[in-house]
């Protein structure tokens, strides 16, 4: 079962994959259609969802004669080219062109690059590194060495590997065969307003920042992170950062940027890179951030990178929230999402006060 809040962004994406879920039917005019449907999209207090064509006409609503969802639901055709197109990206050697891959399953390369992305929420080139680079991976955990996983994977040579997806990797691919082994890593757990708070580093930046009840459980999962790195506790060498987390909690420093090492893939660059610039005291739904990085279909691509962001606060995916009712979810608990969004929304009241009364003084 879908809940509102899904059912509402696949309505607004016109997400073809819905038809047949349920229907939604708009009070103003008595209509009611299929979450793809191409008509203007309705505001979302006037929207009612029904589980089938015949519910929302036992409702009172009659079917919508563009989309006609009381109709059988035409399959879409490009479903399965994309399938197609997925298991060929992920085989195949040397890198296709979006040419190549039109002319072997179909269809212009205008119309492939749009559904590509329109279902799978990534561009055929995108699809085709992440499966590279999940191949090198794959090599580099197996113990082979750099040089052979690299031309494995069909980069063709080491410096094209170097060149576009060694970054995504987070460190050098030798201390990735190793399972991190070589780096090291220092962290302190700390007291905050939400609880126990972990914040962990290596030399090149801020690596893990994450929220827990109990200390075990934020040390268990750094370790699970980082299974052969050298982690050690380090007070000292973190204070300054953890200073500054804590102050940002307090509503004393609403902008928090510090350097980073994660590792991410350019999608989920893009997403968090969009987050950063949501203003401190205001949240944006997912679908905003999908349009702001220029997808606005990949909803879901967009809340599965805000669910995977290993730094919280500093990338604040926790200002991110359905486009109806409720919060959404939130990878350190939804209780601590709702005093975070409160707290910064008192501080902004508190901010505009001040300004207020500095204002009436002078």
């Amino acid at each position: 079962m879908l809940d509102e809040s899904t059912r509402w962004q696949a309505v607004l994406a016109h997400d073809g994959r819905a038809d047949g879920l349920f229907v939604y039917a708009v009070r103003s005019t008595g209509v009611y259609c299929r979450p793809s449907c191409a008509s203007r999209r309705p505001r979302r207090d006037r929207v009612a969802f029904f589980a089938s064509a015949a519910a929302a006409e036992r409702g009172g609503y009659r079917a919508c004669r563009r989309c006609r969802p009381n109709e059988l639901a035409p399959p879409d055709r490009w479903i399965e080219k994309i399938r197609r197109a997925c298991v060929y990206l992920a085989n195949v050697e040397g890198h296709p062109s979006l040419a190549t891959l039109a002319a072997r399953l179909g269809g212009s390369p205008y119309h492939m690059q749009r559904n590509f992305k329109r279902i799978v929420g990534l561009t055929p080139r995108e699809y085709a590194e992440a499966c590279r680079l999940r191949k090198v991976k794959r090599r580099l955990k197996e113990g082979g060495d750099v040089t052979t996983a690299v031309i494995d994977a069909g980069y063709g040579s080491s410096s094209r590997f170097y060149e576009r997806a060694a970054p995504k990797l987070g460190m050098s691919p030798s201390t990735y065969r190793k399972g991190g082994a070589g780096m090291s890593i220092r962290y302190t757990i700390v007291d905050s307003p939400l609880g126990r708070l972990l914040v962990a580093a290596t030399p090149r930046g801020v690596c893990a920042v994450a929220m827990a009840a109990a200390d075990a459980e934020l040390e268990r999962a750094l370790a699970s992170e980082y299974p052969a790195a050298t982690i050690a506790t380090d007070e000292g060498a973190l204070a300054k950062w953890t200073t500054r987390i804590l102050a940002h909690l307090a509503g004393r420093r609403p902008r928090l940027d510090l350097p980073l090492d994660v590792q991410a893939t350019s999608f989920q660059w893009q997403v968090w890179k969009a987050l950063g610039a949501i203003p401190y005291g205001e949240t944006r739904s997912y679908a905003d951030v999908a349009k702001a990085i220029g997808r606005p279909t990949a909803v879901r691509a967009v809340a599965r990178a805000c669910a995977t962001n290993p730094v919280a606060l500093v990338i604040p995916c926790h200002r991110v929230v359905p486009t109806g009712d409720g919060l959404g979810g939130y990878r350190w608990g939804v209780a601590r999402k709702k005093r975070l969004l409160s707290s910064e929304a008192r501080g902004l009241l508190t901010k505009a006060r001040n300004q207020h009364e500095e204002t009436r003084r002078t």
